[in-house]
């Protein structure tokens, strides 16, 4: 099974400072058909402004991870982490029985990030971050295995069985990618045009994976996401 879903149905928050695109239900944007794909709660994809930011809030029964596209974002938090991530680098947290952080872009040029919710195998997880700068060209024409649970292999562990992979695919270039028995995945085209499975994907758009094949054509040079997890 393959959904496409266009970028123009996302849900959206036009602030001063930020300009966000909801592939799911999240604060005052409410869709009762966009409730999240498995456990798969939270997709935003944010527009955030030079010098502005996320200030400090909790979370708590959470994976949470962010995914910079353009720009530098700075993280603290209550356990006394903090640091930055660029372009194609990776932050995960693990709230677990709670935690408050905050995100900021401290330079002048406005950021585009990806926020992800992952809903954990079970509640009450200790606490967790990191983050992890992958250079780049470990994702170029080849899939990049950047998170699994703690029984897969990629660098980053999450508490769910969940896998992300990304890949910058050059124009004219092609790749697959397989959606197995009893399993899904959302593929974001976060960058780009493709042509999968002879569906057209351009910037934003998203396409809902139900046990299929993939062929990925690069119609421009692009950069893409895709969240594999469990059927429900």
């Amino acid at each position: 099974m393959l959904k496409k879903i266009e970028s123009s149905s996302l849900g959206k928050n036009n602030l001063d400072w930020l300009k966000a695109s909801f592939h799911f239900s999240f604060g005052d944007y409410h869709n009762p058909e966009r409730m999240g794909f498995g456990v798969l709660r939270v997709l935003n994809d944010d527009l955030i402004g030079g010098n502005k930011g996320f200030d400090t809030h909790p979370h708590r029964d959470m994976e949470i991870i962010t995914y910079v596209i353009e720009g530098k974002l700075t993280h603290e938090d209550s356990m006394g982490n903090s640091g930055s991530i660029e372009r194609g680098h990776v932050q995960y947290m693990s709230a677990g029985t709670g935690v408050y952080h905050s995100e900021y872009n401290n330079e002048d040029e406005t950021i585009r990030s990806l926020q992800i919710w992952i809903i954990p195998d079970e509640k009450g997880h200790t606490p967790n971050y990191g983050d992890y700068k992958f250079p780049w060209e470990l994702r170029k024409n080849k899939w990049l295995h950047m998170i699994s649970s703690h029984r897969g292999d990629a660098p980053i562990k999450i508490n769910q069985d969940a896998n992300f992979y990304v890949t910058e695919l050059q124009k004219g270039k092609e790749t697959k990618f397989s959606v197995g028995p009893n399993r899904q995945a959302y593929l974001l085209q976060i960058e780009g045009i493709t042509d999968i499975n002879s569906i057209s994907l351009s910037t934003r758009d998203a396409l809902e994976i139900v046990e299929e094949e993939l062929v990925i054509k690069a119609k421009e040079t692009s950069h893409i996401l895709v969240i594999e997890m469990a059927k429900p």
